[in-house]
């Protein structure tokens, strides 16, 4: 957990001679630190059965996810969720950690959209018990998380506290660069979210409407997370998000290894995605390189 909890004081605009007000520090509730726990592990959980067993979600997941370079562009999607959520429950400043939460409850609620729209194809009547668990345990979470988080993020916003100041501000060249790249990704995502069918061609390989919704989630949250960094431009309040964007990044490259046939190189939008990916690695790995700079110079 972070250490570096300090106190800010505020001074009242009241008449010469009035006493100054403190006030602390606007921690992280323990609701929210414990729901980013749960988060994180859950979907520590789906990585497993997408990015390991991306052949094999005909099985041990809540739907058939074909091809498999999908299931693993999901799989490493989740797993960079999990370093976000992991990371921003470990925080003590409310601050260093709410630049998992915006992302995470559009995600999860658009998710259940998706999977509401698309129920006909999960395995509810699977003649297999573990498919069926499965199927069950993907439905009750997405239906529970998004209103749990929201309530416990009302809770968080009134708790009481201020943010600390800003210790190593973001270039607003990169936090412009952020924000744009931000911006097109939730474009994207929201083509593919809105319009799956007309808007196939968008993607490098073959969606289905149901992937294509998944993946247009996907994309929206990450990109509602680098428009949020940009915000805060401060890199150590974004250190959470840019090792979740490194890992992304990275995980989506070993797809491309992993199931190179499946792109259809081609098409220029499997070069601008190849680059959009190390682009993701690079500009996390940058930015870890920049919080730790803070660390460095206490």
């Amino acid at each position: 957990m972070d250490s570096s909890i300090g106190r800010a004081t505020e001074q009242d605009d009241a008449p010469a001679g009035a006493t100054s007000v403190a006030v602390g520090v606007q921690l992280l509730t323990p609701g929210m630190r414990w729901m980013l726990y749960i988060a994180s592990g859950l979907v520590f959980i789906v990585g497993i059965q997408l990015f390991i067993g991306s052949e094999f979600t005909d099985r041990f997941f809540a739907w058939t996810v074909k091809p498999s370079l999908t299931a693993a562009f999901l799989g490493g999607a989740y797993w960079a969720s999990f370093s976000l959520e992991w990371l921003a429950a470990r925080q003590g400043i409310w601050a260093r950690a709410r630049i998992a939460v915006p992302a995470v409850l559009t995600f999860t609620t658009l998710t259940l959209i998706a999977t509401l729209l698309h129920l006909d194809k999960f395995h509810l009547n699977s003649p297999n018990p573990e498919t069926v668990l499965a199927t069950w345990a993907w439905i009750v979470v997405y239906a529970g998380v998004p209103g749990a988080m929201s309530l416990l993020l009302l809770g968080q916003l009134r708790a009481p506290g201020v943010d600390p100041p800003r210790r190593l501000p973001m270039p607003r060249p990169i936090a412009g660069g952020l924000g744009l790249a931000g911006a097109a990704l939730i474009g994207l995502g929201m083509a593919l979210f809105l319009a799956p069918t007309a808007t196939l061609g968008l993607w490098p390989w073959l969606l289905t409407p149901l992937t294509a919704r998944a993946v247009g989630a996907w994309l929206i949250g990450l990109g509602i997370a680098m428009v949020h960094a940009a915000w805060e431009a401060d890199w150590e309040r974004v250190r959470p998000a840019m090792i979740g964007l490194a890992v992304f990044g990275a995980l989506q490259l070993v797809n491309l290894l992993r199931y190179p046939t499946v792109v259809n190189w081609s098409s220029p939008t499997a070069w601008v995605y190849a680059a959009g990916v190390t682009a993701a690695l690079v500009m996390g790995c940058y930015g870890l390189w920049a919080a730790r700079r803070t660390s460095a110079a206490d």
